[in-house]
Protein backbone atom coordinates (compact mmCIF):
# COMPACT_ATOMS: atom_id res chain seq x y z
CA UNK A 1 0.00 0.00 0.00
CA UNK A 2 3.04 2.28 0.20
CA UNK A 3 5.30 3.07 -2.72
CA UNK A 4 8.62 4.81 -2.07
CA UNK A 5 10.58 6.50 -4.83
CA UNK A 6 13.15 9.19 -5.51
CA UNK A 7 16.39 7.57 -4.44
CA UNK A 8 19.60 7.80 -6.42
CA UNK A 9 23.27 8.64 -6.46
CA UNK A 10 24.30 12.11 -5.35
CA UNK A 11 27.52 13.81 -4.32
CA UNK A 12 28.09 14.95 -0.78
CA UNK A 13 26.37 18.27 -0.21
CA UNK A 14 23.70 17.50 -2.75
CA UNK A 15 19.95 17.04 -2.36
CA UNK A 16 17.29 14.46 -3.06
CA UNK A 17 13.55 14.31 -2.47
CA UNK A 18 11.95 11.01 -1.64
CA UNK A 19 8.24 10.36 -2.06
CA UNK A 20 5.98 7.85 -0.38
CA UNK A 21 2.61 7.37 -2.03
CA UNK A 22 -0.18 5.48 -0.30
CA UNK A 23 -2.65 3.57 -2.40
CA UNK A 24 -5.30 3.64 0.29
CA UNK A 25 -6.58 6.44 2.46
CA UNK A 26 -3.98 7.10 5.14
CA UNK A 27 -4.60 10.56 6.45
CA UNK A 28 -3.86 12.18 9.75
CA UNK A 29 -5.20 9.19 11.65
CA UNK A 30 -2.02 7.37 10.66
CA UNK A 31 1.51 7.87 11.85
CA UNK A 32 3.82 8.23 8.85
CA UNK A 33 7.56 7.83 9.13
CA UNK A 34 10.81 7.37 7.26
CA UNK A 35 13.40 4.80 8.27
CA UNK A 36 16.72 3.87 6.74
CA UNK A 37 18.98 0.87 6.78
CA UNK A 38 22.63 0.99 5.87
CA UNK A 39 24.51 -2.20 4.94
CA UNK A 40 25.26 -4.26 8.02
CA UNK A 41 23.25 -2.00 10.30
CA UNK A 42 19.83 -2.10 11.86
CA UNK A 43 16.95 -0.13 10.47
CA UNK A 44 16.82 3.28 12.14
CA UNK A 45 14.27 6.06 12.49
CA UNK A 46 14.87 9.14 10.34
CA UNK A 47 11.79 11.19 11.04
CA UNK A 48 8.04 11.02 11.05
CA UNK A 49 4.64 12.61 11.45
CA UNK A 50 2.78 11.63 14.57
CA UNK A 51 -0.83 10.56 14.19
CA UNK A 52 -3.59 13.00 15.07
CA UNK A 53 -1.31 15.82 16.25
CA UNK A 54 0.70 15.97 13.03
CA UNK A 55 3.82 16.85 15.02
CA UNK A 56 6.98 16.05 13.08
CA UNK A 57 10.10 14.77 14.79
CA UNK A 58 13.55 13.89 13.45
CA UNK A 59 16.51 11.83 14.41
CA UNK A 60 19.26 14.11 15.69
CA UNK A 61 21.75 13.58 12.87
CA UNK A 62 19.31 14.78 10.19
CA UNK A 63 17.84 17.77 12.01
CA UNK A 64 18.28 20.93 10.00
CA UNK A 65 19.09 18.97 6.84
CA UNK A 66 16.01 16.81 6.25
CA UNK A 67 12.41 17.98 6.06
CA UNK A 68 9.30 15.83 6.10
CA UNK A 69 6.06 17.02 4.60
CA UNK A 70 2.77 15.50 3.54
CA UNK A 71 0.29 16.28 0.79
CA UNK A 72 -3.02 15.07 2.16
CA UNK A 73 -4.82 15.47 -1.16
CA UNK A 74 -2.25 13.26 -2.90
CA UNK A 75 -1.95 10.86 0.03
CA UNK A 76 1.80 11.28 -0.26
CA UNK A 77 4.61 11.94 2.21
CA UNK A 78 7.91 13.51 1.21
CA UNK A 79 11.43 13.54 2.60
CA UNK A 80 13.49 16.47 1.37
CA UNK A 81 17.14 15.73 2.05
CA UNK A 82 19.66 18.55 1.77
CA UNK A 83 23.37 18.74 2.47
CA UNK A 84 23.65 14.99 2.14
CA UNK A 85 26.60 13.20 3.69
CA UNK A 86 28.21 9.85 2.85
CA UNK A 87 26.86 8.49 6.15
CA UNK A 88 23.33 9.09 4.86
CA UNK A 89 23.87 6.27 2.36
CA UNK A 90 21.19 3.65 2.99
CA UNK A 91 17.99 2.15 1.73
CA UNK A 92 15.19 4.45 2.81
CA UNK A 93 11.79 3.06 3.74
CA UNK A 94 8.51 4.75 4.43
CA UNK A 95 6.09 3.27 6.92
CA UNK A 96 2.64 3.99 8.24
CA UNK A 97 0.36 2.70 10.92
CA UNK A 98 -3.00 3.63 12.38
CA UNK A 99 -2.16 2.33 15.83
CA UNK A 100 1.08 3.52 17.38
CA UNK A 101 1.55 4.62 20.93
CA UNK A 102 3.80 7.61 21.41
CA UNK A 103 6.59 5.74 23.13
CA UNK A 104 6.89 3.35 20.17
CA UNK A 105 6.84 6.00 17.44
CA UNK A 106 10.51 5.46 16.53
CA UNK A 107 10.40 1.66 16.67
CA UNK A 108 10.25 -0.07 13.25
CA UNK A 109 8.28 -3.06 14.50
CA UNK A 110 5.46 -0.72 15.54
CA UNK A 111 4.53 0.02 11.93
CA UNK A 112 1.94 -1.95 10.02
CA UNK A 113 2.58 -0.84 6.45
CA UNK A 114 5.92 -0.51 4.66
CA UNK A 115 7.09 0.71 1.30
CA UNK A 116 9.56 -1.34 -0.69
CA UNK A 117 12.54 0.93 -0.03
CA UNK A 118 14.49 3.28 -2.25
CA UNK A 119 18.27 3.37 -2.31
CA UNK A 120 20.21 6.54 -1.58
CA UNK A 121 23.95 6.64 -2.22
CA UNK A 122 26.00 9.67 -1.30
CA UNK A 123 29.52 9.80 -2.69
CA UNK A 124 32.30 11.75 -1.02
Amino acid sequence: QLQASGGGLVQAGGSLRLSCAASGRMGSAYAWSWFRQAPGKEREFVGGIKRSSGVISYEDSVKGRFTISRDVAKNTMYLQMNNLRPEDTAVYYCAASPTIILSQFRVPSSYQYWGQGTEVTVSS
